[in-house]
């Protein structure tokens, strides 16, 4: 009779990096050094490269991509974004998610395989570190190596963590800033410290211990795929019709017919998501590549042609041939390049300088002892120039008003507050409002007339 602790295996593999009794399968997958590792070696640490200089490289006054939510500043490759640009935000956006997608429609998952910072940082930076610290140990699988090895490598993890943590939080204050605070007293700067430090944790967890579950499990990326994809689009595929009937080069010496496969599992032990590429496509699959140098060596060595496990179509490796003009791969281009074009045509027709006004303190309006109404009107002025602008304030003839700074001097992509009090006889209202156009206007293309509502008594 059963106990209740006993436990029932699965038919078959449910997920790659779980055991049958349900506990995790750890992966120390094999290194592969063939052409396409050395292809991704050089765009990972391309991007790495990217990733830690664009908070320091300068373009037009501001680091090259400034996400700074708190002052509502953002700035990419010398634009200038404001909150109330959100139509322009979407559509960057929206072409960049819009142009994976007709990526993975094109040629698979190269997304996650080739630039997909989980990817990059996971299979160039952290495993190559745990290889070099682990030795031997990481080998066999990580079972042999030991303490004082193990406290090494998340030391070193901790180290590259942090700097990782900082450099992110360098893309929402700037470079500059985070220097700063790195160096001065943490209580003065709380909330970048903590999210410092939590950013560092996450980090650790992730690459230290969740790693390839983080495709497996909660990316939703692998999911989409059943959507994004279909039999014309490039993936990693194993060629069914060569390569079967397996046989391992022992059998093959007694005799038989047999595909080019030898069976060597080479290609499962190379998978940084565990999975046998031989079962065709799995939504574990980042199309990484490793499959095909592991494989490619084996073939080279026993003298067949390369290509057995490759980059292909599921139509080409049925026998078929692979279409690349077809309705997704023509549809995507053509809502690619209206957004692209509305998005620059929307760019290119911005002006120098933006106004916005602000929301006035106290009460809306103020009836003085000679019976004129005072009404406060302050603005933000936003130059979007590359250069100080000094905006003056006008108003229309026969409006008395108190201009305290006139003209306002704004640096270039930041940002200044104008203030005017409007001084408007009681007549000048109708239904208790009364319209006064005000100029502002930089002497060079920036010329703005803001049509104020001044309130007043009904």
């Amino acid at each position: 009779m059963s106990s209740e602790f006993d436990f029932l295996e699965a038919p078959e593999q449910v997920l790659s990096t779980l055991n049958p009794d349900g506990t995790r399968r750890w992966l120390f997958p094999r290194l592969s050094k063939g052409r396409w590792w050395k292809r991704r070696r050089w765009v990972a640490y391309s991007l790495i490269a990217l990733f830690n200089l664009l908070p320091w490289l300068p373009v037009g006054g501001k680091p090259a991509i400034l996400l700074d939510v708190a002052n509502r500043d953002f700035a990419f490759f010398g634009a200038s974004f404001r909150p109330t640009e959100t139509p322009l935000l979407a559509l960057l956006l929206l072409f960049i998610f819009l142009g994976i997608f007709y990526l993975t429609s094109l040629i698979g998952r190269a997304w996650c395989g080739w630039t997909c910072p989980q990817t990059v940082y996971l299979e160039f930076l952290y495993r190559p570190l745990e290889r070099l610290v682990e030795g031997k140990g990481y080998a066999k699988g990580g079972k042999s190596a030991p303490l004082w090895r193990k406290a090494v490598k998340y030391a070193v993890f901790t180290l590259v963590s942090a700097h990782l943590a900082h450099t992110f939080l360098a893309y929402f204050v700037g470079g500059a800033v985070v220097l700063e605070w790195s160096i001065g007293d943490p209580a003065e700067h709380p909330v970048g410290f903590g999210l410092v430090w939590a950013t560092t944790v996450l980090m650790l967890i992730d690459f230290g211990w969740f790693r390839e579950q983080l495709c497996t499990l909660a990316c939703p990326y692998g999911r989409l795929q059943a959507v994004l994809l279909d039999r014309n689009s490039l993936i990693i595929g194993y060629d069914e019709r060569r390569g079967e009937a397996r046989a391992k080069l022992p059998a093959r010496k007694q005799g038989g017919s047999f595909g080019d496969c030898v069976d060597c599992g080479l290609c499962v032990a190379t998978c940084p998501t565990g999975i046998d590429i031989r079962q065709g496509l799995q939504m574990e699959c980042v199309a990484c590549a490793e499959c095909i140098d592991a494989c490619d060596g084996v073939m080279a060595k026993i003298g067949k042609p390369l290509g057995l496990i490759r980059y292909a179509s599921q139509e080409s490796l049925a026998g078929g041939a692979t279409r690349w003009f077809r309705p997704r791969t023509i549809a995507y281009p053509v809502v690619l390049t209206s957004i692209l074009g509305l998005f620059t045509v929307s760019l290119a027709g911005r002006e120098s300088g933006m106004v916005q006004v602000q929301r006035a303190q106290g009460a809306p309006f103020e009836v003085m002892n000679d019976g004129r109404v005072r009404n406060l009107l302050s603005f933000r002025l936003d130059n979007r120039a590359r250069e100080p602008r000094s905006y003056r304030i006008s108003l229309p003839e026969g409006v008395d008003g108190l201009i305290p700074v006139n003209p306002v001097t704004v640096s270039a992509g930041e940002s200044g507050m104008g203030m005017v009090h409007l001084y408007l006889p009681p007549a000048a209202f109708s239904g208790g409002k009364a319209s006064v156009p005000i100029t502002i206007r930089d002497g060079v293309d920036f010329e703005h007339v803001l049509e104020f509502q001044a309130l007043g008594p009904f």
